[in-house]
């Protein structure tokens, strides 16, 4: 009989001394893990919105404001603004419905049921991030172009782009977008992946829990 054997062995004997957790237990256990989980989720996102509210009031400055009017921007911009903080309010209100209805959960179905909720809706969060940046950008790069275009004099050099400029054009700006998207992307998937992991692990937990 080698080592591991003598250990399985010596384990086994000790096993019927260790406490036996019943399945209230394990349930209790992961409901308390996941209403942690969620209401961290609903903070994280609070502390987002604040700072991202924070962040707009130190950069918009005059100088901003106007470099906006310049380009045409400012309707724009506060339309921008408007649209963000509402929908930002709507994720931060279902965060907080997710964890209300995650704290009074009291069976394992539902549980899951709520799990998936929540993880479904900070992807919807996520993706709500992603989608509305590319959109504010390319935008905004439109405005810019459309505001340079109007504003060539007659007999300033031809400005217009051959074949081969605007293919080179849109590549560079879509590289732009896809590395400005990705660092969102990677930002988001540091500050909230860990959170689904431990989610999703929970799910697992409670299917087997559930079998």
């Amino acid at each position: 009989m080698d080592e591991l054997d003598l250990l399985k062995k010596d384990w086994k004997k000790q096993e019927k001394y260790l406490p036996k957790l019943s399945y209230d237990d394990i349930y209790k256990m992961i409901w308390k893990k996941s209403s942690s989980i969620v209401k961290w989720i609903f903070l994280i996102s609070i502390i987002e919105f604040f700072f991202g509210v924070a962040l707009n009031l130190f950069l918009a400055d005059e100088d901003y404001w106007a470099q906006m009017e310049k380009y045409e921007l400012t309707e724009f911009t506060i339309g921008l603004y408007i649209i963000s903080y509402v929908v930002t309010f709507y994720f931060i209100f279902k965060f907080y419905r997710n964890y209300r209805k995650i704290s009074s959960t009291d069976n394992a179905a539902r549980l899951m049921k709520n799990i998936l909720n929540t993880r479904r809706t900070v992807k919807y969060y996520i993706g709500y991030v992603l989608i509305s940046s590319g959109i504010s950008f390319l935008l905004g790069v439109f405005f810019v172009m459309r505001h340079h275009i109007s504003t060539i004099e007659p007999t300033e050099k031809n400005m217009s782009f051959d074949t081969l400029e605007w293919l080179m054009f849109i590549g560079g700006l879509l590289l732009v977008l896809v590395l400005f998207l990705g660092i969102i992307w990677l930002l988001y998937r540091l500050i909230y992946g860990i959170l689904l992991k431990r989610l999703k692990s929970n799910y697992k937990e409670l299917k087997k829990l559930k079998n």
